[in-house]
C-alpha cells in the first residue's frame, strides 16, 4: 500500500502542512548569530569542546521507525523488500554578505528540501521512509528563534519524519560575558529533537512539524533493514570529538561504551544478513579539505570500538564540509566501506581550500574515489539487508534535480560492487523518484 500524505504518527506525530505555500525570500527573524563570534565567552572558550548533555533519564539509547509512522509505511517498506532514506547534512541557510544576500541563501537550502520533497510527494512502496541529518542544521549559532527560518519553513512539505545528530554549531555557545555561556549547550536542539513528548515545537512559528523524542544527542535508529548509529563530535570548528581522549578532554561525556553496546547488540542481526548497519557522526573522520579535515580522533576512537566487537560499518556518512566526497576504505578486516562526506545541504557550498589530487587517489587504507563535487545536493540511501546502495543528487536552484554519482555494496561480502554509474539495485536504488526539481504549488502563507 503505496503511504498517503499528511502522515500522522501513532502517537499523534504530524510532519507536513496542510496548505501550500511559497518559499521564503527573506529571513522572518534576522540572522545576526555571526556577532557572536566576538562574544566574550566564545573568543575566550572557542578552542574547548562543551559537555554532552545526558540521556533522558530511563530512556533506551535506540528507537524505532515504527514509533514515528503509520503502518502504512511500514507495509510500504515490506512491499518494496527493502527501505530508502534520505540523508545530508548543513543545511541551515544563513551565510550572507556582500555577495550573497539572504533571497540566495534561502533559494540554495530551499532547492535541497524541494527537491527531497519531490520524493516524498512521488510515493510508491521504494519512497523514502524518513531523514537523517547529519547536523549543522542551524547556523552559527544553533538558537531557537533561527529554527522556523532554518529548519521548520524549508522542511514544512516533508511528510516523514526527520532524526538529527547535531552538528558543531548546533552546539556552539556564546555569553556577554567570559565565565558563563548565555545559553546551555544544545539547549535548542534538545528542545526540537529530544523532546520527552511529540508536540508542536515552540520554535516553529505555528507549523505543525511536531518536536522528535529521540532519547538524547548521540543514539541508534532501528528500521527495517538497516540500523543507524548517529554519534554527537560536540562543538570545535576543527577536529571532532567523541570521547575524552584518554583525559585530553575531561568535560566529554564517552560515547565509546555506547558505541560499543550498540555494536554488540547489533552483531547478530548483521551476521545473520538482516540489517546493514551505518554510522553517522557530523565531523568528517575522512577529507580532502584542509578547512574542514578529517578528525583522527574520532577514527581511532571508531577503530578501536569497532576492531573489539569484531564489527565494522557498512558506511559512514558525515557532513561539516560544504561539498560531497566519497572515499573507500577497507577495514582492517578486509571488508569495503564508502566513506561519504555529504555537507551539501545548503550551506554555502565551498571546495576544498586545498585542491586535492586527482580521483582516485590512494592514501594509506583508503581511496578517494571521485573528485569532490562543490554544488548542493542530498543522499538517497537504499538497502534490503543484502546490498546497500548511497546515491549523491545535486539539487541546484533552477537546475534539473541530477544523479551524480552513486556506489553499491555487497553486505554479504563486505565489497563494494558498482560505483559511478547506474545504481545496482532495484525499487527506486539511488534513482531519482522526482528526476527534476518539482516547484511548489503558491498558495496563501
Amino acid at each position: 500500500m503505496a503511504p498517503t500524505q499528511n502522515l500522522k504518527g501513532p502517537k499523534g506525530q504530524l510532519y507536513a502542512e496542510q496548505k501550500q505555500f511559497p518559499d521564503e525570500t527573506q529571513f522572518q527573524r534576522s540572522n545576526t548569530s555571526s556577532a557572536y563570534y566576538n562574544s566574550p565567552y566564545y573568543l575566550v572558550h572557542k578552542n574547548q569542546v562543551q559537555p554532552i548533555p545526558a540521556r533522558r533519564n530511563g530512556v533506551p539509547p535506540n528507537i524505532q521507525l515504527a514509533d514515528y509512522v503509520p503502518a502504512e509505511v511500514g507495509s510500504g517498506i515490506q512491499a518494496a523488500k527493502s527501505i530508502s532514506f534520505h540523508s545530508v547534512g548543513d543545511t541551515g541557510a544563513a551565510k550572507v554578505s556582500r555577495t550573497q544576500t539572504a533571497a540566495t541563501a534561502l533559494e540554495h537550502q530551499a532547492a535541497v528540501a524541494d527537491a527531497m520533497v519531490a520524493d516524498v510527494q512521488k510515493g510508491g512502496p521504494g519512497g523514502p521512509a524518513f531523514f537523517f541529518h547529519l547536523g549543522d542544521i542551524i547556523y552559527n549559532f544553533g538558537e531557537g528563534q533561527y529554527y522556523y527560518d532554518q529548519f521548520y519553513e524549508p522542511y514544512r512539505e516533508y511528510d516523514r519524519p526527520i532524526f538529527a545528530i547535531p552538528g558543531n554549531h548546533d552546539g556552539m555557545v556564546f555569553g556577554q560575558g567570559s565565565t558563563a555561556p548565555q545559553g546551555p549547550t544544545l539547549d535548542a536542539f534538545l528542545t526540537n529533537f529530544c523532546a520527552a513528548s511529540p508536540g508542536p515545537s515552540p520554535d516553529g512559528g505555528g507549523l505543525v512539524r511536531s518536536v522528535m523524542t529521540q532519547p538524547g544527542v548521540y543514539f541508534t535508529l532501528d528500521a527495517p533493514y538497516v540500523s543507524i548509529i548517529g554519534l554527537y563530535s560536540n562543538v570545535l570548528d576543527g577536529p571532532g570529538v567523541i570521547s575524552s581522549q584518554g583525559g585530553h578532554f575531561p568535560l566529554v561525556n564517552d560515547q565509546l561504551d555506547f558505541l560499543a553496546s550498540e555494536l554488540q547488540r547489533l552483531k547478530a542481526d548483521r551476521q545473520a544478513g538482516k540489517r546493514a548497519i551505518i554510522l553517522a557522526i557530523h565531523h568528517l573522520p575522512l577529507s580532502t579539505d584542509t578547512k574542514h579535515g578529517g578528525s583522527t580522533g574520532p577514527m581511532a576512537d571508531i577503530d578501536a570500538v569497532c576492531k573489539k566487537a569484531g564489527l565494522w560499518p557498512d558506511a559512514v556518512l558525515s557532513g561539516h564540509a560544504h561539498l560531497y566526497q566519497r572515499f573507500t576504505r577497507v577495514h582492517p578486516n578486509g571488508s569495503q566501506a564508502p566513506y561519504i562526506v555529504c555537507g551539501s545541504g545548503g550551506f554555502s557550498a565551498t571546495p576544498p581550500s586545498v585542491k586535492p589530487p586527482a580521483a582516485p587517489f590512494k592514501l594509506g587504507d583508503f581511496t578517494l574515489e571521485v573528485n569532490p563535487i562543490v554544488e548542493f545536493g542530498y543522499l538517497t540511501v537504499t538497502t534490503d539487508a543484502k546490498t546497500l546502495t548511497i546515491t549523491f543528487f545535486t539539487a541546484m536552484p533552477k537546475v534539473a534535480v541530477a544523479q551524480a554519482d552513486t556506489v553499491t555494496v555487497d553486505l554479504k561480502k563486505g565489497a563494494i560492487v558498482g560505483s559511478g554509474g547506474s545504481p545496482v539495485m532495484g525499487g527506486s536504488g539511488g534513482k531519482s523518484p522526482s528526476g527534476t526539481k518539482k516547484p511548489r504549488k503558491k498558495g496563501k502563507g
